[in-house]
Formats: structure tokens, sequence, C-alpha cells
């Protein structure tokens, strides 16, 4: 293929609408990537940035991922999520509201079906989570398992002729865990839901500690929580079990309050 017939229309239909590389495609035509490169620039046709580019490529399996099938030892994804956290927490409003500009910019440049699908999905995050629990629920439940404690899960029918449910709950120890996300303490759903919630809150707090339990209640205020603040939570969430366990708290010390 010469210059001549290097077009906007082919160069468009296999770069873009195909998602092609220029390296395939100079592949094909038996020449050079940057050659086709050069001439698409000269015809208008943007080329993709790294990022867009690695994407694509996993997409269409061109490149197998860095990660894919392999392990890294803990602490080795210990340092990551770190360094990750450490990332979020540094980054200048400046950045930070770029970040959020350009999600606000994909997310208007996306089609109706591509949104449904996006809202569908959430919708169904928020009923396994319902079911399954949130990942710092299990994340919770799995480190105080792997200390040997004795969990129930999204335990029901704890006190005779209430029907509620708790999160987290140690029988050896009377002592339930809740973890509340931001609904319950923000307004995201509306006024009257919030206070709802609170209220709700409020007399399951009260009937437990009156019933003789113990409460490790975490106020999850935080719009995104790192596996490090994961981490952290769950070591504050084991020194009071360890506490309890040494020494039942009294009545008006049942409640424990922890805010990530």
């Amino acid at each position: 293929m010469t210059n001549k017939e290097l077009t906007f229309e082919y160069l468009n239909k296999e770069y873009n609408q195909k998602e092609r590389s220029f390296g395939d495609i100079a592949k094909e035509l038996n020449t050079y990537s940057n050659k086709i490169r050069r001439a698409a620039i000269q015809l208008g046709i943007e080329p993709r940035d790294k990022s867009q580019a690695q994407s694509l490529a996993l997409k269409h399996g061109r490149v197998e991922h860095p990660t894919a099938g392999k392990q890294r030892e803990e602490s080795v994804r210990h340092r990551i999520a770190d360094g990750v956290a450490a990332h979020w927490s540094e980054m200048d409003e400046e950045e930070y509201n770029k970040r959020v500009d350009k999600a606000k910019e994909q997310w208007k440049n996306m089609s109706d079906q591509e949104k449904e699908s996006l809202m569908k999905a959430a919708a169904q995050g928020v009923r396994r989570a319902s079911v399954d629990g949130s990942k710092m629920e299990n994340f919770v439940l799995n480190k105080l398992r792997s200390l040997k404690y004795v969990v129930q899960f999204h335990r029901k029918g704890l006190l005779m002729n209430e029907r509620l449910e708790v999160d987290l709950f140690l029988p050896d120890l009377k002592t339930v865990i809740e973890i509340d996300g931001p609904s319950h303490f923000l307004p995201i759903w509306g006024e009257e839901s919030l206070a709802r919630n609170l209220k709700a809150d409020a007399q399951k707090t009260g009937l437990l500690i009156t019933k003789g339990f113990a409460i490790i209640r975490v106020k999850n205020i935080s719009k995104h929580v790192s596996k490090k603040q994961m981490r952290d939570l769950t070591d504050k969430i084991v020194h009071q079990v360890e506490l309890i366990e040494n020494k039942f708290p009294s009545k008006k010390k049942r409640l424990i309050q922890i805010e990530v």
C-alpha cells in the first residue's frame, strides 16, 4: 500500500473502529509502524497515549497481562497498597479535581447502553454486599478467623423476639462488630433515610447493650478505603477484641466506637 492509499477512511476504520495498533497495521502492510503513525497524524487521527494503547493491547490479546496468573508475596502486596494509599493521600487538590473532571467527562461520553450496564453492575454490587458482606466486613472477618476467633457472619435472631441482624458476632465473647458505611452518617439517600438509619442504629445499640452484649461500631466515613486503611482498622478492632477477651467491659463501656 502506498502513501496515497493510506487514506483517512482506511486508517480511521482500522485504528479507531477496529482498535488495531500502528504496529499491527504496519505488519499487514509490510512496512514499519512509525510510517503508519506519521500518516495518521497528517490525516488528523490522534494517536493513543501509552495507557490507552496498553489497555487495548490487553483487551485484544496482543500482549499478556504482566501479573496474570502470578501471586505476589503478602509483604509485596502490602507495600504496593501502602504506596497507592500514600499517593492518594498526598495528592493535591488540583490533581484530584483533574481526575474527578476526567471521570465526569468519561461518563458524559459513554453511550446510554454503557451507562445502563455500569448502573446494573453497581446495583448488583450493592445486592451482593447485602448478602456476602462488604469488602471491609470480609477483611475483618478473615483476619479474626485467622487468629482463631469464632466469628458468625451476618448473624440473625441474636435476641429472642427481635428481628435484627448484626455484621459480625463473636459468640464466645458476646461481642458484636457493626461496620457502618457513610449512609449511616451522611444524607446520601436523603435526610429522611439518614434519620431512619440513625434511629435504627441507636435502638439496636441500646437493645444489645441492655441484653449484655459488647458492641464495636466502626464509623466508615471515607469515600475510598485502601488496603492499608483496612489493615489499620482491623488492627484496632483486634486490639479491642483482645481487651474484651481479657476483661469484659461494664455496661457503661460496652459501646466501643472506631472511625476510619
